[in-house]
């Protein structure tokens, strides 16, 4: 698998910083080449060049026609987080998760 770029929103941006600290360790104790950044939601339009994943917090899904919209015709995979691991910051799941949508 090539390196992967990968951003988590959620509103503020907090909890996803804690997310994506999370999913780097987890990614780099499986060996797994990844970039994970956190932003808020108001940020997405600058990074849609430059990401493969984009993973939104799940209390956030309202805004997934607006993400298509930013996306248009780049190859970004739109994953919604789930509450399961989004609420504990399980970075574990939330790989396997991204993983999974990226197969």
């Amino acid at each position: 698998m090539k390196k992967l770029n990968v951003l988590l929103v959620c509103g503020s941006g907090a909890s996803s910083g804690f997310m994506a600290t999370n999913m780097r360790r987890a990614a780099v104790a499986r060996g797994v080449d990844m970039d994970i950044k956190a932003r808020s939601e108001s940020e997405i339009e600058n990074y849609v060049d430059e990401i493969d994943a984009l993973m939104v917090g799940p209390h956030l899904a309202y805004i997934l026609d607006e993400v298509e919209e930013y996306i248009g015709d780049n190859d970004v995979k739109v994953i919604l987080m789930k509450p399961e691991y989004y609420s504990t910051l399980d970075g574990d799941k939330a790989l396997d998760h991204l993983i999974a949508e990226m197969e």
